[in-house]
């Protein structure tokens, strides 16, 4: 039995479509995950390196909150010397289609000395995450800026 040329093309479109859907499900759908290991980078208002640090972030969707583990500053200051307490949060806007967007609130707090604040608040988008930085304290331990977290 001949098949016909309307057929064939039915078929072929057929296949071009599932090829299609297979091929954008098969990209990482965890690319605009909040999840994941970040690092980020705090700038001063002249644009110089004041913190920067790496964490792992899971975002717990029912409230909003972020678990955070393996927190480690990568620059030296005397405003953060051991046992800092690390918490933060996200809330989901955009879409579930890899691109996640969302206000981003993450604050570090000193164990020694104590006292001593670090708040980041910004906006998610992606595997990017920027937005201003400020730090509260004792003696010398004050500033802010801007800072961008990436992930990877």
């Amino acid at each position: 039995m001949k098949k016909s040329p309307t057929k064939k093309l039915g078929i072929a479109v057929l296949l071009a479509v599932c090829l299609t859907l297979i091929g954008c499900g098969s990209s990482n759908s965890n690319s605009g995950n909040i999840n994941g290991n970040w690092n980020a980078t705090l700038t001063d208002t002249s644009n110089t390196t004041v913190f920067s640090f790496g964490t792992s972030l899971v975002a717990n969707n029912s409230n909003g909150t972020l678990t955070v583990s393996n927190f480690s500053f990568s620059t030296n200051s005397s405003c953060f010397v051991s046992g800092e307490t690390e918490s933060g949060s996200f809330v989901l806007s955009g879409n579930f289609n890899g691109n996640v967007t969302g206000k981003f609130q993450f604050n570090v707090t000193s164990g020694s000395p104590s006292g001593n604040a670090l708040t980041l608040s910004g906006t998610a988008n992606g595997n990017t995450i920027s937005g201003t930085w400020s730090l509260t304290g004792g003696t010398g331990c004050t500033g802010s800026g801007n800072f961008v977290m990436t992930k990877g």
